[in-house]
């Protein structure tokens, strides 16, 4: 491979403009596929199958008008005082604007809704009245009956006379079954609308409403062309002195791809690239080579999102993932070819010297994270697989860009990369550093202490992750002056926590309950859900179509990630009921516990995938046993801590002022188990670059010890220099606006800085240190069987051997794809 990357990278110096083209072709191409084949993107999170998903293909086949979806619309006025009966009737008009949109069904006007309940009260109330009024009458009438027949008794009357006063009191008793009748069913529809007590649409000060808003769909899959229109008819009827916000599914935006923290994270990785490359012209290369491509690897990916579940996130991911990447597999190739330039190799010979080096490693290093983003696709969970398939695309694309855009970029700048008078100076300066240092290993002592530093220091940031919630994102997570963290933040203190996570459940009852029975059942069975703890309101929706279910809307206490309102879902789902044969629930909080358990479940078959593949990867590439054990156990480490830094910052609150978090709440649920395939494939990168110049060394005659420190010096200062830049790049994704993609780059983030500082380049330099020559020990059968992948291409740095060995021996900047050869 390392031969032919040689050539690849030869042919693309000799044809920079065809290799140009070419790839500009393939974007054109990525573009009008995206353009004809391009579908929509969800910001549902849904897995068929689980109970929640159940209960809601019941609700829609039994409940057709409530199996549709469903927002809310808030109006406020904006002094604080009750609306005016003008502005309660601008508001209706307003709503009933918004049925002429297409796609919504209908919009519940929540002050006529509030007459109708009190009209129902009154009416009810009347009822009773006239019930009892007419009882009392009737038991008077009664009364009498009696005492004729007392009196008709002691005179002897005639047997015509008892006859009447029996169908007398026969028509009474008559009468007074009836009135029974019609008390028991007033008396249960009081109970029902006591039962709803505490789900009213107007505030107690009478100056903020919440009107419902239904949809021909899903609530959760509708369109943002439909989001718009209803925005749109909401501004083309403003109400004077009323603010009108749209909530709940209405108010979500696509989070935006590139904004100023982005923009910010590649003005850092540029800065590094400068420091580290010395000139602009060799910084520029690997910025231009990640943008093409993860410009490619977008429109490639997101010509598929008709055919795959793809998120809005999923793009996201796609691009940190290209952009980090695609510069630091650049940056490894460039830096390679710059110091062989400084030691006198001829422009086109080393580009591609330094594609079937450097190239090489980057190959092996980049299938690694593709395959451990594909095996995303192992899990079973369509949305995860989805966000795997796009990532592995993007980084297929960077390592594609790297090792043909880049040797022809680098082929029309010539000797630009790196000036020869000033660059050889600092070659052998750093030759002369390097010579010194290889030849004086750690001390123990250092290495011990730096174990013991480095493992405590994990080992306390991961504590947080012992108390990790995982959740799915809310409106609480929007930005502060966003439409839906307003309406979040406004229903929860106007109304309660519990309106913004509604929980749908259904009653199934096994029999069909008549029309006789249906007010009695539905009281019996909402008396015994309103029994529960954390319940505040309990609003029938009446039975299926077949009679057999029974379905209520519970208001919880609290919101929709709140440990109760989960607690308050298992509970729902464990009650027992007689003449119920089961409770199922739907809703924000019961998809959160079946999303939540269903990649619970997955986390650790996907963990120990990679964990076997990393060690299998790890024994053919460095021939070792031990040394994949570590390099293993150090990403375990580094995951771990990652877990507890994200816990901390976003399910605790720690520091949530500087990274613009709103409101702490659980660990998004599939941020994981996409950390693992991601930081998987990354500190597999930063192992082999760092490492691979360890077991070169050693191999090469070096004491075990000695090649430790010639390997780290080979390869730490480009490793630093990637780290830093994927550093850089993930973060600038934590200040986006987007809950959602803050949690994603910042996890990415900070498991790279902990991985890349403290696992890489102080954990395993010291443990390889203590284990000196045992390291490298294998058993001689297994070496046998075992394939030579020569990952480094050491036997084509052999046939081309550099002019000035002397000026490229223990350079500190070297990659380790290319450490020296003893």
């Amino acid at each position: 491979m390392a031969a032919l990357l040689y050539r690849l990278g030869v042919s693309s110096a000799r044809h920079p403009w065809r290799v140009i083209g070419a790839w500009l072709s393939a974007l054109a191409l990525a573009v009008g596929a995206f353009v004809l084949f391009g579908g929509t993107l969800s910001t549902a999170i849904s897995i068929p199958g689980t109970p929640t998903e159940e209960v809601g293909a019941q609700i829609a086949e039994g409940f057709p008008d409530a199996g549709a979806g469903a927002s809310t619309v808030l109006f406020q006025t904006v002094d604080g005082e009750p609306f005016t009966e003008a502005q309660q009737a601008e508001v209706g008009a307003t709503l009933a604007a918004l049925e002429d949109v297409d796609g919504v069904t209908g919009a519940v006007d929540p002050f006529a809704t509030a007459k109708e309940i009190e009209t129902q009260h009154a009416d009810v109330a009347r009822g009773l009245d006239e019930i009892a009024a007419a009882r009392a009458d009737v038991e008077a009438g009664l009364e009498r009956i009696a005492s004729q027949r007392t009196s008709l008794a002691e005179t002897g009357a005639l047997d015509a006379a008892v006859d009447a006063l029996d169908a007398q009191q026969e028509d009474l008793e008559s009468a007074l079954a009836k009135l029974d009748a019609q008390q028991a069913s007033l008396g249960n529809a009081a109970a029902l609308m006591s039962l709803a007590d505490g789900a009213q649409q107007i505030s107690d000060d009478g100056a903020t409403a919440m009107a419902a808003v239904q949809f021909n769909e899903a609530a959760t899959t509708i369109s943002e062309d439909l989001k718009d229109a209803i925005k749109a008819s909401l501004a083309d009827h403003p109400i004077d002195g009323v603010d009108v916000i749209p909530a709940g599914e209405i108010s979500g935006e696509m989070p935006s791809i590139v904004g100023p923290g982005e923009i910010g994270g590649l003005l850092v990785a540029a800065i590094v690239l400068i420091v580290m490359l010395g000139t602009i012209t060799a910084a520029g290369l690997p910025l231009i080579v990640a943008l093409l491509g993860v410009a490619v690897g977008l429109m490639v990916s997101l010509s598929l999102s008709s055919v795959l579940d793809m998120m809005t996130l999923t793009p996201i991911l796609g691009l940190m993932l290209g952009v980090a990447v695609g510069i630091d597999y650049a940056l490894f190739i460039i830096n390679r070819h710059r110091k062989q330039l400084r030691a006198g190799m001829e422009v086109r010979e080393s580009i591609g010297l330094a594609n079937g080096t450097s190239g090489n490693a980057v190959l092996f290093a980049g299938a690694t994270v593709v395959t451990a983003l594909l095996a995303l696709n192992l899990v079973g969970i369509s949305f995860l697989g989805a966000m795997g398939t796009v990532g592995a695309i993007c980084v297929a694309v960077a390592i594609a860009m790297a090792l043909s855009l880049t040797p022809a970029l680098m082929g029309l700048a010539g000797s630009r990369l790196t000036p020869k008078a000033k660059g050889r100076g600092r070659a052998r300066s750093a030759a002369t550093r390097g010579r010194g240092a290889s030849r004086k290993a750690m001390t123990t002592r250092r290495a011990v202490l730096t174990i013991v530093g480095a493992v405590a220091l994990l080992i306390v940031i991961a504590i947080p992750a012992l108390d990790m919630r995982m959740g799915l994102n809310t409106s609480a997570g929007e930005p502060a002056g966003s439409d839906g963290y307003r309406a979040y933040t406004l229903t929860r203190d106007e109304f309660g926590a519990g309106f913004n996570s509604p929980l749908v459940t259904v009653a199934d009852m096994g029999d069909v309950v008549t029309d006789d029975a249906l007010l009695a059942e539905q009281v019996r069975v909402g008396t015994a859900l309103k029994s529960l703890d954390n319940v505040r309101a309990v609003v029938p929706m009446g039975a299926s179509e077949d009679g057999t279910l029974l379905a209520f809307q519970l208001i919880p206490a609290d919101g929709p990630t709140a440990a109760s309102t989960e607690d308050l879902v298992v509970e729902i789902r464990d009650l027992k009921l007689a003449g119920v044969d089961s409770f199922g629930v739907a809703g924000n909080a019961s998809g959160n516990i079946d999303i939540s358990e269903k990649v619970a479940d997955a986390l650790p078959i996907y963990l120990a995938v990679v964990v076997g593949f990393s060690l299998l990867i790890l024994l053919v590439v460095f021939r070792s046993l031990l040394v994949p054990l570590t390099a293993t156990l150090g990403f375990i480490l580094s995951l771990v801590a990652m877990f507890g830094g994200l816990t901390a910052v976003f399910q605790w609150g720690w520091l949530s002022g500087v990274f613009g978090i709103n409101e702490p709440g659980p660990v998004l649920t599939f941020i994981p188990i996409v950390a693992v395939g991601v930081l998987f494939g990354l500190a597999m990168d930063y192992q082999l670059f760092l490492v691979s110049g360890m077991r070169e060394a050693y191999v090469h005659g070096a004491p075990a010890r000695e090649a430790v420190v010639t390997g780290l010096r080979a390869g730490r200062s480009v490793v630093v220099a990637a780290a830093l830049i994927m550093v850089s790049v993930f973060s600038g994704f934590i200040f986006a606006e987007s809950a959602l993609v803050k949690s994603v780059g910042f996890a990415l983030a900070f498991g790279v800085l902990l991985d890349a500082f403290v696992v890489r380049l102080l954990l395993i330099p010291a443990v390889m240190h203590l284990l000196g020559s045992a390291a490298w020990w294998l058993p001689r059968w297994l070496d046998r069987i075992l394939p030579d992948v020569d990952v480094e291409g050491a036997a084509l740095e052999r046939s081309h051997p550099l002019p000035q060995s002397s000026d490229r021996e223990g350079d500190d900047d070297l990659v380790a794809a290319g450490s020296p050869q003893g």
